[in-house]
């Protein structure tokens, strides 16, 4: 027997992993789980979400400090809030679209274009919205 069919052999007796549809209490935990091992990895290793951390944090406090209404702060916060949704949304498809394929791909290229686009947006809208709220 060749190696190559033992290695044929060898796959063919591996069992495919079964998904565990969880229910109640443990779908609520295990999706908790898998939102933390996101965020911690957006954390590490996604330089612009790092960034807008950065900006995040401070500007967060600021928003809370400063002599403005609690719907005032709740804007400006969900605003800072929406730039972090973004991020997310631009890695997850940057992410898919790496795993289908690394050769250069005009709708590859194009998806990746329209979620960074979709990042600017956001920013322009947060932007807007704290010069809104702070400008008398």
């Amino acid at each position: 027997m060749t190696s190559s069919s033992s290695a044929n052999k060898a796959q063919s007796t591996e069992s495919p992993k079964i998904v565990v549809k969880r229910q109640g209490l443990m779908r609520l935990l295990y999706t908790c789980k898998h939102t933390f091992n996101g965020l911690k990895w957006m954390c590490r290793n996604e330089a612009a979400f790092q960034q807008e951390l950065m900006l995040f944090v401070p500007l967060t406090v600021f928003a809370c400090m400063a002599n403005i209404t609690a719907v005032q702060t709740t804007m400006l916060v969900l605003a800072l809030l929406f730039v972090l949704f973004a991020e997310l949304v631009n890695t997850a498809i940057e992410v898919v679209v790496d795993r289908i394929g690394l050769e250069f791909h005009t709708l590859s290229g194009l998806a990746k274009d329209i979620s960074s686009a979709f990042v600017f947006v956001s920013m322009l809208m947060a932007a807007i919205i704290w010069w809104a709220v702070l400008w008398p």
